[in-house]
């Protein structure tokens, strides 16, 4: 299974910000949303950077009630990792351990389609497993009767 898998199942709009909203903005779209990060896209679209939750928690550690008036583009990470729509679910999910991220851009060629996080893939994997599971007993079923 791929990455697009997980992303035909919901809206295929995103929520990001600007590089320019204020830090105070961002958080009330994360919160608005329920969602722990988005990317940051510039004016012509493209993906710049990611905010996270993380990103803000620790900008208040540092900076105090500033924070607030801060620009995202003074938090944000700016070397994003990305996959691409068609990587395995599996290697998504590598990727994320392996940097320590929740939240990965997924694209499709150079166009931006969307998000998946850690939590997505795990919720996945869930359902594939109950699958195999139930498969297993009805054939265990089968055999026994």
């Amino acid at each position: 299974m791929t990455v697009n898998t997980i992303l035909e199942k919901r809206d295929r709009h995103p929520i990001t910000c600007r590089p320019e909203d204020t830090v105070q903005s961002a958080a009330t779209l994360m919160s608005t949303n329920r969602i722990g990060a988005m990317p940051v896209r510039d004016t012509e679209g493209t993906v710049v950077g990611m905010i996270s939750e993380r990103d803000i928690v620790g900008a208040f550690s540092a900076h105090s009630a500033k924070t607030i008036d801060l620009l995202v583009d003074d938090l944000m990470t700016k070397s994003v990792i990305t996959c691409k729509s068609d990587t395995s679910i599996r290697d998504a999910m590598q990727t994320m351990s392996t940097n320590r991220i929740r939240h990965l851009p997924v694209f499709e060629g150079d166009e931006f389609i969307g998000v998946i996080s850690i939590g997505d893939t795990l919720a996945h994997t869930l359902e594939e497993l109950k699958l195999e599971a139930n498969v297993l007993r009805d054939l265990a079923i089968s055999r026994a009767g």
